[in-house]
C-alpha cells in the first residue's frame, strides 16, 4: 500500500477540542496548517491491519495525526515538497533505503500468498 498524503486543506484559524466531555473540555489553537484527505488514514490502517505492506509520504506542512505521526507504522515516513522542482527526496540514498526496504517487505508478501495464515 503506497499512500500520499497531499496538503488538501487549509486552516488559517482553528480550535481543537481535546476531550469530548463537555465539562473537563480543553481546547487548543490550530493556526496556518495543511489537512489531508482522511482516506489517507482510511485505507493504510486497513492495509496494515491486514499485514500488508505500507509506505507512506507526507507532504511538507501536513498535520503529522495519526497514521502519519512518525512511528506508530514503525516504519519511517519521508516527507516531501512539490516546491522542490530537483524532486531531490526521490535522489537520495535516504529515498533508495526506504523504497528498497519497502520492496522487500512487498516481495515477502508476495512469495507468501496462497499460504495458510499462522497462528499466534
Amino acid at each position: 500500500m503506497l499512500t500520499i498524503a497531499f496538503r488538501i486543506t487549509y486552516i488559517v484559524e482553528g480550535k481543537v477540542r481535546s476531550n469530548t466531555d463537555i465539562e473537563h473540555q480543553a481546547e487548543s489553537s490550530l493556526s496556518n496548517v495543511w489537512l489531508t484527505s482522511p482516506y489517507c488514514q482510511i485505507e493504510p490502517a486497513m492495509a496494515y491491519q491486514l499485514g500488508l505492506p505500507i509506505l507512506i509520504l507526507r507532504e511538507r506542512g501536513v498535520v503529522a495525526e495519526g497514521l502519519l505521526e512518525k512511528g506508530v507504522t514503525g516504519s519511517y515516513m519521508p516527507k516531501f515538497s512539490l516546491e522542490d522542482e530537483n524532486m531531490a527526496l526521490f535522489q537520495s540514498h535516504e529515498w533508495n533505503d526506504v523504497i528498497g526496504k519497502w520492496e522487500g517487505y512487498v516481495r515477502a508478501v508476495v512469495d507468501t500468498k496462497g499460504n495458510p495464515p499462522k497462528l499466534y
